[in-house]
């Protein structure tokens, strides 16, 4: 059974996925733009594979969060409807579910075009 409790924890997981979701997708911009910039001065080679290792190794790291967004939002979309089922449909940690869910929804639609 669903409890408010539980519903806080899902909510809290997908609020730190996103979050973390973000700072990968930052650190890859900015591994980048270094990579870029250390091939443009010409940097000696073993550095420069070295960058590109950490480069790919940030890559790697977005599909990860994604696959885990998307388990930790179906979680959280099956606790809220076993609460709605049990009775409660109200309250401050059904909403901000609510609004996690939306804009987590919103962020992949946005990812995706």
């Amino acid at each position: 059974m669903a409890t408010v409790r539980n519903l806080k924890i899902k909510t809290s997981t997908c609020k730190r996925i996103v979050k973390e979701l973000h700072s990968y997708e930052k650190e890859v911009e900015s591994e980048a733009a270094k990579t870029a910039d250390m091939k443009a001065k010409g940097a000696d080679p073993y550095d420069l594979k070295q960058q590109e290792n950490v480069l790919a190794e940030s890559r790697m790291m977005v599909p990860d969060c994604r696959k885990r967004l998307e388990a930790a939002l179906s979680d959280l979309k099956g606790t809220l409807v076993e609460m709605e089922e049990s009775g409660q449909k109200e309250g401050l940690e059904i909403d901000d579910a609510r609004n996690i869910i939306t804009e987590v929804e919103h962020f992949f639609q946005s990812s995706e075009e």
